[in-house]
């Protein structure tokens, strides 16, 4: 039966695959795939790896609550730490902070997916990672680097083969971003293990000196934030 609802799955995943090319990554579709891998074994072994990670159990059995930014409130932080830096990137582009759909928090793989959905934009944030499709490549690669997440891979495998076939020439700059999250995701502490909200008020820069993050900053895919 396990082998049958995986094979499901996986012509599932394709289905919605296919939707993610022809909409350029459209929201819908990425929370589709995303739902798709709750219970799947490979959540189960990223979950695992999460729970190993110090303090990753403890948040997972707390149900550390759900990200909710005060936006309006993190704007008037000072300049140069993470809640005002994050609270900018979220008003200039018109981003929703609560664009993820609401979500039921009651198993493990549940409370997980949520958290890291919910902090992704704070990523972008704290490795210097544009909003441009490189560069939302990169910010995957993190987190699919530290703990597997599946929607993560599956997303950055298809950015890497639509560009390879259908535009050969950004397949050198999102390459680029993959490796370099990779990176980040090898050398530095885990993004999604952070509690953010306990350090609004600290600066950008000494979250990233903490971390061991060497943000993007420059080039094709990096932003200031």
């Amino acid at each position: 039966m396990s082998r049958a609802r995986e094979l499901l799955r996986s012509v599932r995943n394709l289905s919605i695959l296919r939707d993610l090319a022809k909409s350029q990554g459209g929201l819908d579709s990425v929370g589709d795939l995303v739902d798709n891998f709750i219970d799947s074994e490979a959540m189960e072994v990223c979950l695992q790896r999460f729970k190993a990670l110090p303090g990753g159990a403890e948040m997972v059995e707390q149900r550390y609550p759900p990200f909710q930014p005060d936006i309006p409130a993190l704007e008037k932080l000072p300049k140069g730490t993470l809640g005002h830096a994050y609270a900018g990137m979220i008003h200039r582009l018109n981003y929703d902070a609560d664009f993820f759909r609401p979500r039921d928090t009651s198993t493990e793989a549940l409370w997980l997916t949520q958290r890291i959905a919910s902090t992704h934009d704070l990523h972008h944030v704290v490795a210097g990672f544009n909003t441009e499709p490189a560069g939302e490549s990169g910010v995957l690669a993190i987190t699919a680097t530290q703990i597997g997440f599946p929607a993560y891979v599956l997303l950055n495998i298809l950015a890497n083969f639509r560009a390879f076939r259908f535009q050969p020439k950004e397949q050198e700059v999102i390459s680029q971003a993959i490796a370099y999250g990779s990176r980040i995701g090898l050398e530095a502490s885990p993004l999604v293990l952070q509690r953010w909200e306990e350090g609004w008020d600290k600066p950008l820069s000494q979250w990233r000196t903490d971390l061991g993050v060497k943000p993007v900053e420059h080039g094709l895919f990096g932003a200031i934030y």
